[in-house]
């Protein structure tokens, strides 16, 4: 009844217990328990992958090294699943869980020989402390728990200690996930439209639609904290699908009133690319009757990268449509020159990382500087993002960039108050015409 009959650690039942006795004799003693709540990384890839038995084979070869690696009078439990736990007793400083957090890391670095067969796999692992983080056991279970969410969220196989920052942390995570579910639902989400200049000239040549979220119960939700979390739940396939449709209707509703030298450029994510985005804008340019060449896809350097291979074949097939491509924030990823000619694109986008600084920081001027060449030798389009300041506007004019973008020349703006820019950018336009003439 106390010990799991797969691989002879003891179970919840008695993890339990040992837990509340742990709790008690630090108490007692004023000395600390650590609790390290194990998590083991892919291991449903390799169960479904290579059968229940070889996932077994598995769990029993795990628990026997985490044995070896723990000290005596130490408790490793198996709670169900791939879950672990060990209970360090008499800790009298947190070194002492660190070094055994990196010991049981350490163990699992070695692949797994199981039925002639090297697995490797690894661990992530959640850390708190009684008294330091809370003094029942329920609640160092639950933090342990939290803990190790956010060490999968760091890239797995490391560890992490439980802050009262990463409950609260947690405790949002769950509320805008939720949010998140609904606003798709009741139509929270909107775009804004930021325009794109010409340099030169000063004129609006297109604009970049950006999501925005404001929920009624959990208020105005930045896309830095509810994209990823899209991105992570799945759940931007769907929002992704009503921006490319939202963006297309809006910009040949533009069309229809005149500002047709105008395009769009809207942001695609690493799921997108993977989903089937060909039938999805091939039916959004349908519907909206938006021409191909009006819409603009915009893919950060880092995930075109993660397969490269399969973005060309899918660049590709893009492309084929008649829209533009962009690569967004180059600079900050880890782009390959070989396969940056390969990728069927026609535009670098500066990111606003390098242009903040680059009056200040002669580094950050001479990597702006250098896009603009390389992009200008591949025969590629330049733009700058996040312009604030009349000096960035008048280097990179200097420099030769092509398109900005940023507050210096305008915001993100709603859709009716971006129609209001174009309408005042064509009658200065016209003006500009007819003073030439």
């Amino acid at each position: 009844a106390n010990f799991d009959p797969l691989t002879g650690l003891p179970n919840r039942t008695l993890f339990q217990d040992r837990l509340n006795q742990a709790i008690t004799k630090a108490h007692r003693s004023k000395s600390i328990v650590a609790l390290l709540f194990l998590d083991l990384d892919r291991f449903k890839h390799i169960n479904d992958s290579m059968g229940h038995h070889v996932g077994d084979l598995l769990l029993k070869a795990v628990a026997s090294r985490l044995q070896n690696a723990i000290r005596d009078g130490d408790t490793v439990a198996r709670l169900g699943g791939d879950e672990f736990t060990i209970i360090l007793e008499g800790v009298a400083k947190l070194k002492a869980a660190t070094i055994i957090a990196e010991k049981v890391l350490k163990a699992f670095k070695a692949p797994f020989l199981l039925e002639g067969k090297n697995i490797t796999v690894s661990p992530s692992i959640g850390i708190s402390l009684f008294p330091n983080d809370a003094d029942d056991s329920t609640s160092l279970i639950k933090y342990a728990d939290t803990a190790m969410y956010h060490a999968k969220s760091l890239g797995r196989n490391n560890f992490q200690f439980y802050t009262e920052e990463l409950n609260q942390y947690a405790t949002r995570h769950v509320e805008l996930e939720a949010g998140l579910k609904e606003a798709i639902q009741n139509n929270e989400l909107y775009l804004v439209y930021q325009p794109k200049y010409d340099i030169k000239t000063k004129r609006i040549l297109g604009v970049e639609a950006l999501l925005r979220w404001n929920s009624p119960t959990l208020g105005f939700i930045s896309p830095v904290e509810f994209i990823p979390l899209a991105e992570e739940t799945g759940m931007i396939n769907a929002i992704g699908h009503w921006a490319i449709d939202e963006a297309c209707n809006q910009l040949a509703s533009w069309h229809q009133l005149g500002f047709d030298d105008i395009s769009v450029a809207v942001n695609l994510s690493a799921r997108q690319l993977k989903a089937d985005i060909i039938s999805t804008i091939e039916v959004a340019l349908a519907v909206s009757g938006l021409p191909a060449s009006a819409l603009e896809l915009e893919l950060t350097e880092s995930m075109i990268m993660g397969n490269p291979q399969d973005s060309v074949k899918v660049l590709s097939q893009l492309k084929a449509l008649g829209l533009t491509i962009a690569i967004d924030d180059f600079g900050t990823g880890y782009s390959s020159l070989s396969y940056l000619k390969r990728f069927p694109i026609d535009t670098l986008k500066v990111d606003r990382e390098f242009v903040r600084d680059i009056i200040e920081d002669p580094d950050d001027a001479a990597i702006t500087s250098a896009i603009i060449t390389l992009a200008h030798s591949l025969e590629l389009n330049v733009v700058a993002e996040g312009v604030e300041t009349q000096q960035q506007l008048d280097f990179l004019k200097y420099e030769g960039c092509d398109q900005v973008q940023g507050f210096l020349l305008s915001k993100p703006l709603t859709a009716e108050d971006c129609l209001e820019k174009l309408t005042q950018d064509k009658l200065e336009k016209n003006a500009d015409i007819v003073s030439e003439q």
